[in-house]
This record gives structure tokens, C-alpha cells and sequence, in this order.
């Protein structure tokens, strides 16, 4: 019943925190944030007031409080999303807007919107347009994220709470108990003891249809993680759907850098091996499920593959879904700029529209110690630094949900906030180092920012809610791809943009999305090999030389691919194929180097 080709996903905290109020009745996928509880309750009060709904507020003295505020906004955003999904489909003498609008969308190859030309011009054939809209229509999954390394242990008053009171496992709790029948993204590597919870949940098993009511996906970066957390859900019972491969370093928000491994090998991975991957697992599964007594599926569930991160034109989409057999792609950065879609504030909004590729960067700002794709110049930043000038660095730390921490205290805290930044100062004074390596060491201390804040801010701002705990500091997150959208889109734009049947990008001096990735793999290598060379470890050259190694074997796949591919990039291969010549090129200057270490 999908009818679109492309999904929304998750960024930061706040961007995506109510999409799927705004387009789920229009048939588009897409993702909540559940890292902050805090920021749910207040749009659910808001939400709750606009809509004259009962509301009750789930204070901190409510015991499970962090589940229970996830699943009331989740049930929330899910009945308010029904209604106007059933109201669209409420067909009487003429069309609503919003049912127009659902089949406008539609790309103009859907056999589906031809039909409903069909059946409502020149005349209007009322009986058979019910039927189309009542078997056709369905609404966007509104699925949810968990960061499955986010999962903070929590206190009460001094009493370390039990495991299942973690962030992300109250999170994943608040969503199981939820009314929605959906998928829960994983994303951020593998949490064996967060994946093995699961299994107290029924929504995330099989029934006797082999219908699963809460599916289950790994955000991935590679074949061979996929297949080791597929086995481990396989072992207790449960079947991921679906496999989300993101580009290492192409991508919004968290950037995890494969071996020098490239999207479009690790793609065809997929594509090759999905056979061989589904009947293993279901192997696994089944034996496992026919020994907990529990309904066993008769033949394999269905594994989708689908991908995101860097994607930015018609043509690279149509190329992922024919090539590659995906089964959707995500289109995030460019989602930024549609207000229809997403929540940003309109200061950000601003910056976002005009940024170049100067102004986005690979940073080291999260807490999390991953590279983390930012905009220079956000507001967030400008307070960082305002306070660093006051000889104040760090963050208050008001919401705590990265106190990861454990180098100082026994409970732990945030590498942002004061109170580290504190302390780890103040251990570099005890170093007796010459000024300039004492800069460098500050300034890798003082550069981390309070992303857990700044990633939901934008929501509070939209609707000017109280920012009083936070403050009015936004982080923002988007991928390399940004510096080619430049103006705001109606989500009607957008989505002609992703079909080929408008064009929303003014520059014509875009990248392929495959070169642009390999680009910024190898600027990485180059940063990676400037950061080590003076002191570098066996562990670490064996890394460069390997992440070297296969970044050379990625461009030679490429040459292969786009050498003899049809129908697909015509007007520019030439340029692709000189771009993966120079990057050869450049790859093989920074292997001799990294063999003379």
C-alpha cells in the first residue's frame, strides 16, 4: 500500500518531532526523535491545548515517568494524525483539498493517480472513487529513533534505578506500549542488552499471520553488521524488517565512518546477498520461536533494504531503486527547508538556505565523541563560545541525557557540561605542557557542545514555548548535501523535485551524490593521517593503509559501474569518471604516505 518511493527521515531531536502530524495523512513516512521526554510533554500540552484535548501533565514524581510521557505523545500524534487521515478519506460530492493533495503528490508515473484523473474529470464518478480511496489510501508510518548508545543510567534521589529505567530503554518501553503499529529505527551501533529487552515486548514478535505490529530496523553502515544484529535478533526471536544503510560520512547528524568503505559497494552487497541473508535468519528464527512456543512464520518475513544520506537528485534516486532494488530513500537535509514537513525555527531556517559548503562541516562537537555534521554559525555555538570568552566554558546540563561520562564521577556526566569541562581543566593544569600543547588540548575540551539541548530548541522556538531551562541556543545538523538547496520548498516542490518533474536546485555545479561521498572519505583519511603521523601506532597504520585499501577498491568499482551503466547519468559521466580519475589519483599519493610511516 506504499505509494511513495521516499521516507522522512529522523533529524536532530526537534526537526522531526511532529512531522508526521504533518504528512503522515498524506502517505509519507517518517521518524520521531524519543531521546527527549521533556520536549514530548511540552508539545503535548501545546498539542493537547490547540486540539481542546484533556490534559494531564506526567510530572517527574510519576514513577516510569520517561515512558509514560513517550507513549501519551506518541498515542497523541497518532489519533490526531487517524483523524485527518479519515476525514481525507471522507469522499462526498467533490474532493477535499487534503485528498487532492494526497494523490497531487503522487509522482506522475503512479498508476493510482492516473486512476483518480480518471474518476474525477471530466466527470465525477462518486461510487468508484470511494472504493479507489477505501482499498488504495494508506497513511505514512510514523515510526520512532532510539540513539540504542544513549541509554544513561538514572537515580532516584541517590538509588541507581533498575537497567529497564535507562534512557533508551524507557524509551523503547514508551514506544511498545504505544498504540502505534510502526517501526523503531535502532541507530548508533549495537546495545546487546537494550536488543535482548525487546523480547519481553509482544508487538515485536510474529503472530500467527506473520504479521508483526512493531517492526524492527538497524540503521547500518555495512552488510557484515547487519547479518551479526540480524543473528542476534534472529536468536531471541525476531525479525528485523527492514536494514537502513546510511553513508558513513555523508549523511546529517552523526557521521560513523566505515572502514573506508563506499555506499555504492556496500549497496550492491545488499542487493546480491538479501536471499541469502533472509533465509538464514529465518533459519534462526523459526527455531528459536517453535522453542518458545510462539507462532512460527511458514515462509521468510519480508527484509526491505532501503537507504539515505546524499541523495539529492531524480535521477541518483530512480538510479538507487533500479540498480541497487532498494525499497525506499531517505531524503533528510533537503526536508530542512520545507516548512509543510518539518519543524525549524526561522532564524535557522535562514541559515540553512544560505549555506555553502564552507559553512558545513564534519565537527567534533558531540558529546558522543563521533563526528558530527554541523553548521557553522548556529546560535547553539555562538552561546559555546560567548561562554568560553567569560572563562565559563561548558553547558548547565539541564536534561542530562548524554551524562555518559564516568572519568570523574561514579555517576556519569556530560563531556559539554561545566562541571567536566571543569574538572578535565583543571587536570590539564597539573600537565606541565608548553603553551601551545596546552591550547590544543583546551581547545579539544572546550569544543564539545550541548547537543541534547540544542537538537530540540528549534520546536520551542517554532512555537514559542518556554525556553527558560534550555535557553534559545539551536544546534543543527545537516548533511553536506544542504550547500545545493538554497531556497524554502512547498512539500509539492520536493516531492516533484524527488520524481523528476520539477527541479529545485539552481546550481548546476552539484556533485554526484557517489563522488561527493568519496570526497569527503578521502579528506577524511587526509585529516586522520595528519592527526597520527607524528606519533602513530601500529594499530593506527594498519587502519590508514586498510581504510586506503578500500577506498581504492570502492573507486575501481565505481569505474566499472558507471563505465558500463545505461540509461542512467549520461549527461554526466564523463565528469564522473574524470572526478573518480583525480580521486585515484590523490588515493594513491596518500597510500605512499601512509607506507612510509
Amino acid at each position: 500500500m506504499k505509494q511513495h518511493s521516499f521516507h522522512i527521515p529522523v533529524m536532530g531531536i526537534g526537526f522531526t518531532v511532529d512531522t508526521p502530524l504533518k504528512i503522515s495523512h498524506l502517505g509519507i513516512d517518517s521518524v520521531i526523535s524519543l531521546v527527549d521526554d521533556v520536549l514530548l510533554e511540552k508539545l503535548r500540552k501545546m498539542y493537547c491545548d490547540l486540539f481542546q484535548l484533556p490534559y494531564r501533565e506526567i510530572t517527574e514524581s510519576i514513577e516510569d515517568f520517561r515512558a509514560k510521557r513517550i507513549t501519551s505523545y506518541l498515542n497523541l500524534i497518532n489519533g490526531l494524525a487517524e483523524k485527518k487521515f479519515e476525514k481525507l478519506k471522507t469522499v462526498s460530492a467533490e474532493c477535499s483539498n487534503d485528498l487532492k493533495q494526497y494523490f497531487n503528490l503522487l509522482p506522475d508515473t503512479s498508476a493510482l493517480k492516473e486512476r483518480f484523473k480518471r474518476l474525477t474529470s471530466p466527470s465525477f464518478n462518486l461510487k468508484e472513487l470511494k472504493d479507489l480511496v477505501e482499498t488504495n489510501l494508506a497513511m505514512g508510518s510514523i515510526d520512532v529513533n532510539i540513539m540504542t548508545k544513549v541509554d544513561k543510567e538514572n537515580y532516584r534521589k541517590a538509588e541507581r534505578l533498575p537497567t529497564q529505567y535507562n534512557d533508551a530503554h524507557a524509551a523503547l518501553r514508551g514506544y511498545a506500549h504505544s498504540d502505534l503499529s510502526s517501526s523503531v529505527i535502532l541507530s548508533a551501533g549495537m546495545n546487546p542488552r537494550l536488543y535482548s529487552y525487546m523480547e519481553e515486548f509482544e508487538d515485536f514478535y510474529p503472530d500467527v499471520m506473520g504479521q508483526v505490529k512493531k517492526k524492527i530496523t538497524l540503521k547500518v553502515s555495512d552488510y557484515r553488521s547487519a547479518l551479526i544484529q540480524g543473528k542476534f535478533f534472529a536468536k531471541k526471536g525476531l525479525w528485523v524488517s527492514e536494514y537502513r544503510i546510511e553513508s558513513g560520512l555523508n549523511c546529517g547528524g552523526h557521521a560513523f565512518a566505515t572502514d573506508g568503505y563506499l555506499m555504492g559497494p556496500i549497496l550492491a552487497q545488499f542487493r546480491d546477498r538479501k536471499e541469502e541473508l533472509t533465509q538464514e535468519l529465518h533459519g534462526i528464527m523459526t527455531e528459536t520461536l517453535s522453542r518458545k512456543k510462539r507462532p512460527v512464520p511458514t515462509s521468510p518475513l519480508p527484509i526491505k533494504i532501503t537507504a539515505q544520506g546524499g541523495v539529492g537528485t531524480a535521477e541518483e534516486h530512480r538510479f538507487l531503486i533500479e540498480h541497487y532494488k532498494v525499497d525506499s530513500i531517505g531524503w533528510g537535509t533537503p526536508f530542512l527547508l520545507v516548512p509543510e514537513a518539518t519543524t525549524v525555527d526561522d532564524d535557522t531556517l535562514d541559515k540553512l538556505a544560505k549555506a555553502k559548503e564552507e559553512d558545513l562541516h564534519l565537527s567534533d562537537i558531540s558529546p558522543l565523541g563521533v563526528p558530527f555534521n554541523s553548521l557553522k554559525g548556529n546560535t547553539k555555538d555562538l552561546e559555546k563560545f560567548a561562554l568560553i570568552e567569560k572563562n565559563r566554558p561548558g553547558s548547565p546540563c539541564p536534561k542530562k541525557y548524554v551524562a555518559l561520562n564516568k572519568e570523574f564521577t561514579e555517576k556519569g556526566i556530560c563531556t559539554a557540561s561545566r562541571q567536566y569541562q571543569y574538572l578535565k581543566i583543571k587536570e590539564l593544569d597539573q600537565k606541565a605542557l608548553s603553551k601551545e600543547a596546552y591550547q590544543a588540548e583546551y581547545d579539544k575540551i572546550v569544543q564539545k557542545s550541548c547537543a541534547c539541548v540544542g537538537l530540540g530548541t528549534t520546536a520551542l522556538l517554532k512555537y514559542d514555548l518556554d525556553t527558560r531551562t534550555e535557553g534559545e541556543g539551536v544546534s543543527v545538523c545537516p548533511g553536506p548535501n544542504m550547500a545545493y538547496f538554497s531556497k524554502t520548498s512547498s512539500l509539492k516542490e520536493i516531492t516533484g523535485h524527488i520524481y523528476g518533474e520539477s527541479n529545485v536546485i539552481s546550481r548546476t555545479d552539484r556533485p554526484n551524490m557517489f563522488i561527493k561521498e568519496l570526497t569527503i572519505y578521502i579528506d577524511f583519511l587526509k585529516r586522520s593521517l595528519q592527526e597520527t603521523k607524528d606519533s602513530i601506532s601500529d594499530k593506527q597504520r594498519k587502519y590508514l593503509s586498510t581504510f586506503a585499501k578500500n577506498l581504492t577498491e570502492g573507486i575501481a568499482y565505481y569505474e566499472t559501474v558507471f563505465g558500463s551503466v545505461k540509461n542512467a547519468f549520461e549527461s554526466s559521466k564523463s565528469q564522473i569518471l574524470d572526478d573518480l580519475d583525480r580521486g585515484m589519483t590523490t588515493l594513491n599519493r596518500l597510500r605512499l604516505e601512509i607506507d612510509k610511516l
